[in-house]
């Protein structure tokens, strides 16, 4: 009997673990330096200081692939009628949850920086959609 390898899953397999990597990357870059300038709004424990926003980065992800789906179709009407605008409050009500559970080493102080840093991570997001993922995926090129 003949093993067929599929080539294409290994690939998929690829593009899965480079977009994790690239997103945790990301998202910890944003809360180290969105921490550092605006210290008084957001806290992350300084003894490891990017072991907990890693860890951060992880939750934010784990929770971008598991319970934001359900947030964005629960919020659909509200979505709509502010035409877009609530959609960063989603990211608010995920970071508030990272909030929670790191407890201590993680906690954000205020709700405009929340939204704030919700807003970074939604730009964040949507540039590594445009710019990185689709080229990874083959999607963006040009004909």
């Amino acid at each position: 009997m003949k093993k067929v390898i599929n080539p294409e899953k290994g690939v998929s397999l690829l593009y899965k673990f480079l977009d994790w990597i690239i997103r945790m990357i990301g998202y910890a870059l944003i809360l180290i330096l969105t921490s550092m300038i605006f210290d008084d709004t957001l806290y992350i424990d300084s003894e490891y200081f990017g072991l907990w926003s890693l860890i951060a980065a992880i939750i934010i992800y784990l929770l971008n692939k598991t319970i934001k789906p359900l947030l964005v179709w629960l919020t659909i009407p509200i979505t709509g009628l502010t035409l877009g605008l609530f959609y960063p409050f989603i990211n608010l009500i995920i970071l508030k949850i990272v909030n929670i559970i790191l407890g201590p080493h993680f906690h954000i102080y205020g709700i405009w920086f929340a939204v704030f840093a919700s807003i970074l991570i939604s730009a964040l997001n949507v540039l590594m959609d445009t710019l990185v993922f689709q080229k990874l995926n083959g999607k963006g090129k040009k004909k």
